[in-house]
């Protein structure tokens, strides 16, 4: 469990009695391991300490918020997550749960009252959190794996209101068995570089199994140094395989198989260069649960190395929960484990500011030893440094203008809002997808600022799990982001170099080569430095990368366009700003081939965005032969063929898209598809290879529907082209890629001017 000193907890001043009266005892059981999604019944006893417990006085039972355990009910003994109370004295005991029963990350509790009596010290309440005795399977635990997941309890002797922590219990929550293997390389190295490989088993909920067989093999036409087998330790959740070469340019892609020669798992393309930049995978925005994720910071860095295989990582607790004690050990930990050429580690912490002062910043130093600068004190009782708060967001560029920083505009909680103010120097990307969702938005809004900035894809994880959180059944609507940086070497100074030009681009999790290169002429030239911030004259070039500001003196712009990606490309946009201004598929769209219905979309842009599809796909002449799922991430929402001509589907957005490929038997009659949204009729023989769209309100909320080839098997794209530019103003020219398994990429925009 989390030490107390490093936790942002806020507990009441006023007490009954001194600090170490007995409010109260506890035992639980059973304590242990326990596996994920699993129904468990576990029993707490509390004893009535030296003040008793009054009537109308309390106890709770307070997890944390990151939870999506079942939800607890007191009516129905036959269903699942039954939970109840008795008194040793009969006094009467009312239950009922609490979404908000204590502060952050206090979040989800049950609060027993006593009712038409008290209790006097040394009775007991026996709480039972599912109860079997009468058919219930249990209590449904959380799908994602915790070393302490705890059962805190507080109470209210006097009946004031004021409930007081007593004790706290913990069981583990492991994993279940591997249904999915990851096999991940690097995505772009120079011939004759030493690179690792990365295995990873994952449990149907996405979770690293640890229950994994105890020898692989790995295969790879032209990569050296492949062992004949790798063997997994017992109890670990990956292996690494390191000291591979690729002597040649070119893309592999390794094949992962068991000792019989099953494929497991196909890597990500490995791009192999003479020269240029190198690629390196970061997810630089997670939590632990110093504050309101789970785990240790400790577990979190090591999951992100040694797990999800990141190259780069940061931990980004919410300032205003961050103690100063744990803020040292942020600085601490991220020098220890930052390992210039393996592992590269920034210090650094979310600004956590209110939508309406600028909201959500993630703040990056180059070394550690920094000064913090929080939005506020809210969660903190240490008081001593609050003169050193930055309150909005014009206060905080103020305050950080000649620190070695940058800064990334969120989109979470508290989504930030970038027209509250401005400094190019700090802020250099905005985070255009996280588990939050999808934020598109927030990119085309710096585009109308005159904002000339990168664009990020992090997680915001909470579970333990940066590079590779799945949101399984909470609110959470997104697996999570990935960035992948273009730079010389793997070292603080070259990666925080990427960010400062912007050479790097975003993905929803999958590792895919991106290239994006502007051909500008003998005439052409790039910035340096953004010619807004100070007068320069560009560099003679005549070609750029993305995230380069350049300049240009015609009316028209070359651009050449490479995409390696892990699974067959559906589509890639290229964009001038808000604008797609060509679309690009390696494919023909078939007429008798499958159908693709999307649903994407958010209510609006804050916390409560989250929208939620429920509806039904139906043919009136065609037979549904297959269906397959697109980011369907929660296993237990209904999503199936129920007829040989309907789909049932319960889904949700926030901002990202999910939906579903069907093969039909026949292009003849219409389809139907019937939401809480929206509901529409379509002759199947006018749907296309373009979307067609059915527009459902809210934020960019849609039904899209196309046809797409029955087999698409082309995993590269190379395109050149001309765009037309736009006069008197900048022209962004990004690149949007999207596959067909659902996951999507978008470049760094590359700021044309003339």
């Amino acid at each position: 469990m989390i030490p107390d000193d490093l936790m942002g907890d806020i507990w009441p001043k006023a007490q009954p009695g001194p600090d170490d009266a007995d409010y109260g005892s506890t035992r639980f059981s059973p304590l242990g391991r326990f596996p994920v999604r699993s129904f468990q019944s576990f029993t707490l006893v509390y004893t009535v300490g030296e003040f008793g417990l009054d009537d109308t006085g309390a106890i709770k039972i307070v997890g944390r918020w990151t939870s999506d355990g079942g939800g607890v009910q007191f009516t129905d003994p036959g269903a699942m997550n039954y939970v109840t109370a008795t008194a040793s004295n009969g006094v009467d005991l009312y239950l009922h749960a609490e979404p908000f029963p204590h502060q952050r990350p206090w979040y989800n509790g049950i609060r027993v009252t006593v009712k038409r009596g008290y209790m006097s010290p040394g009775d007991t309440i026996t709480v039972i959190l599912g109860d079997r005795s009468l058919g219930s399977p249990g209590f449904q635990l959380q799908t994602f794996c915790e070393a302490a997941f705890e059962f805190r309890v507080l109470a209210d002797v006097c009946a004031t209101g004021v409930f007081l922590p007593v004790s706290s219990h913990a069981i583990e929550i492991g994993p279940g068995p591997v249904t999915k293997w990851v096999l991940t390389a690097p995505t772009l190295r120079h011939a004759g570089d030493s690179f690792s490989l990365g295995i990873r088993g994952e449990d149907a909920w996405g979770n690293a199994s640890d229950q994994t067989p105890s020898h692989l093999q790995v295969t790879g036409a032209g990569i050296t140094g492949l062992p004949q087998s790798v063997a997994l330790e017992p109890g670990a959740r990956a292996a690494r395989v390191d000291g591979l070469r690729a002597e040649a340019e070119g893309t592999y892609r390794l094949t992962l198989q068991d000792v019989e020669g099953a494929v497991l798992a196909v890597s990500n393309p490995l791009v192999v260069r003479s020269s240029g930049p190198r690629s390196f995978w970061g997810d630089l925005h997670g939590q632990s649960g110093e504050t309101v994720g789970i785990n240790p910071m400790r577990d979190y860095l090591q999951f992100a190395r040694d797990v999800a295989f990141l190259d780069v990582t940061s931990h980004q607790a919410n300032d205003f929960q961050l103690t100063n004690a744990f803020w040292q050990q942020i600085n601490e930990l991220t020098a220890e484990f930052n390992q210039n050429g393996s592992f590269v580690v920034f210090p650094g912490y979310e600004w956590s500011g209110n939508t309406p002062v600028g909201g959500d910043h993630n703040v990056f130093f180059a070394s550690e030893g920094r000064q913090i600068r929080r939005s506020s004190h809210a969660l903190l009782e240490d008081r001593s440094d609050i003169d050193t708060d930055a309150n909005t967001l014009p206060e905080l560029f103020a305050a950080l203008k000649d620190e070695d920083c940058v800064l990334f505009a969120h989109v979470g909680g508290r989504p930030a809002d970038i027209s509250r103010a401005e400094d190019a120097r700090l802020r250099t990307a905005v985070e255009v997808h996280s588990d939050w969702g999808t934020f598109e938005w927030i990119m085309t809004d710096a585009f109308e600022l005159g904002y000339r900035v990168g664009l990020v894809c992090n997680s915001d994880g909470h579970k333990g799990a940066p590079g590779a959180c799945y949101p399984g059944a909470s609110e959470f609507g997104a697996y999570s982001g990935l960035t992948c940086f273009l730079a010389d070497n793997l070292t603080r100074e070259d990666v925080f170099g990427s960010l400062r030009r912007r050479h790097h681009y975003g993905t929803t999790g999958c590792r895919l080569h991106l290239e994006v290169t502007a051909h500008l002429g003998k005439c052409g030239g790039v910035f340096a430095i953004d010619p807004r911030l100070e007068m320069n004259e560009p560099v003679p070039s005549e070609t750029a990368q993305m995230g380069d500001i350049v300049r240009t003196t015609g009316d028209h712009l070359d651009l050449s366009v490479l995409v390696e990606a892990p699974s067959p490309i559906e589509r890639v946009d290229i964009l001038n700003g808000a604008a797609i201004v060509r679309t690009l598929r390696p494919h023909d769209a078939e007429p008798d081939g499958r159908l693709r219905v999307v649903w994407q979309g958010a209510e609006y842009r804050g916390r409560g965005r989250t929208t939620r599809w429920r509806g039904k796909i139906s043919f009136d002449q065609a037979r549904i032969r297959e269906m397959a799922k697109i980011n369907s991430w929660n296993l237990e929402r209904e999503f199936e063929i129920v007829s040989e001509r309907s789909i049932a589907f319960d889904a949700v957005t926030t901002g990202n898209f999910g939906g579903c490929d069907i093969w039909l038997d026949r292009d003849e009659g219409t389809v139907s598809i019937k939401t809480d949204l929206v509901s529409s009729s379509l002759e199947l023989s006018r749907i296309t290879g373009d979307d067609t769209i059915i527009e459902a309100g809210g934020l960019d909320r849609k039904l899209r529907l196309f046809r797409l080839p029955r087999i698409m098997d082309r995993r590269n794209l190379q395109e050149d082209l001309t765009l037309q530019l736009n006069p008197g103003r900048d022209n962004p020219i990004w690149v949007r890629v999207v596959t067909e398994d659902g996951f999507v990429a978008w470049s760094s925009p590359i700021y044309v001017t003339r």
